[in-house]
């Protein structure tokens, strides 16, 4: 398998690394609950899972997968997923996947409650050598609580806790803490915990 420019290669041959910018949304939520980072194109699959689950505000507490071009990608090394072919995400880069801007592609995290992401690469830029990638430029919404029965129990849940008399109100204010905000995301949390990582 052949790897495109890694950091180490763009040091011996001076090449910049591109920068992709992608605007994440999570499906069927509304109003849209979206974050756009900024990543560098070397980045492997396995690290984009890591940084959506930090700037979407998930616990990386279920199974994963990536869908490009209709191949699976994950870490399940499984050569096929029932009838469907995967691949290692840790053996892919971005830079070996994503042809162009406006390229899509989806990432869907625990398939029970089965969160899927649309990921548009809405452009491809010089790396600025200011910036610190990955980086979160902005996002709106609140990440849904963790096993809350996917988008239509989330939807259900704030139904719930936006009224106190409901019969459920005390065990839905249990999944989360008592100052939710569906409209809240903490961007410059989240930029601290990419910082982080490695």
């Amino acid at each position: 398998m052949c790897y495109l420019v890694d950091d180490m290669d763009s040091a011996k041959t001076s090449k910049p690394i591109p920068i992709y910018q992608i605007k994440v949304t999570l499906q069927k939520s509304a109003p849209p609950i979206w974050r756009r980072i900024q990543v560098k194109s070397n980045t492997t699959l396995h690290k984009l899972h890591q940084i959506l689950q930090i700037v979407m505000g998930w616990g990386d507490e279920h199974a994963h997968q990536f869908i490009i071009n209709n191949i699976l990608y994950d870490t399940s090394n499984q050569a096929y997923h029932g009838l469907v072919q995967t691949e290692d995400e840790r053996e892919y880069r971005l830079n070996q996947l994503i042809p162009a801007e406006k390229f899509r592609f989806k990432y869907e995290y625990d398939f029970g409650d089965s969160w899927e992401h649309l990921l548009l690469v809405e452009k491809i830029l010089p790396l600025q050598k200011e910036v610190f990638y990955p980086v979160c430029l902005e996002g709106a919404g609140a990440c849904p609580p963790e096993d809350i029965g996917g988008i239509s129990g989330y939807y259900r849940f704030l139904e719930i806790i936006g009224d106190p008399k409901h019969p459920e109100y005390e065990e839905m204010q249990g999944w989360v803490a008592k100052d939710f905000d569906p409209e809240a995301f903490d961007i410059k949390e989240a930029n601290r915990q990419l910082r982080r990582l490695r």
